[in-house]
């Protein structure tokens, strides 16, 4: 049994690209990628990429490392060792200072390891690297990607509606 990862076809350019994205979105297909050696004007958009949700991982990052350290300060100086010296017990504008550091912490760790995790990474290896020829996505490569697991996918159907596009080459790509 011959298992794949997908169908690639290599464009001339990021025009012929583009066009191509736009006609696989409109043709059903939604596992589909593309690579280019330069960002390329409204591909996300044929793409159909979604918001990111990154900031909101740094939000509620923010938010858990701010309320856990007011709280853990806030309970330790009020509740668990209280000290009054000189008359005056701790006031909350003394908690600020290290509240605001830990909300910045929070917000960029979660920033940070929600991107690896919205990435799929850490991945040490894709499928598409042992696509033919594309060792050129980073230099002069135009490629547009429909994986195997789209719903619509049938290899058969699918070369067909690739090399309707007119693109130099379309192959297989291996799974691992």
């Amino acid at each position: 049994m011959n298992v794949v990862y997908g169908l690639v076809a290599e464009f001339p350019g990021a025009a012929a690209l583009l066009r191509a994205a736009r006609a696989a979105g409109a043709a059903g297909y939604r596992r589909i990628d593309a690579y280019s050696p330069m960002p390329v004007e409204g591909l996300a958009d044929a793409l159909g990429h979604r918001r990111d949700r990154i900031p909101l991982f740094a939000l509620a990052g923010g938010i858990a490392g701010s309320a856990g350290t007011f709280a853990m300060q806030w309970y330790s100086a009020a509740i668990a060792y209280p000290l009054v010296i000189g008359g005056r017990t701790p006031a909350w504008p003394g908690l600020i200072p290290a509240t605001f550091e830990m909300t910045v912490l929070g917000a960029a760790l979660c920033a940070f390891f929600g991107m690896l995790f919205l990435n799929g990474l850490p991945r040490l290896r894709h499928p598409i690297f042992d696509a033919p020829g594309f060792e050129r996505a980073s230099r002069d490569g135009f490629f547009l990607c429909i994986e195997a697991r789209d719903s619509r996918f049938d290899a058969t159907r699918t070369r067909q509606f690739l090399d309707g596009l007119q693109p130099r080459a379309v192959a297989e790509v291996p799974c691992q």
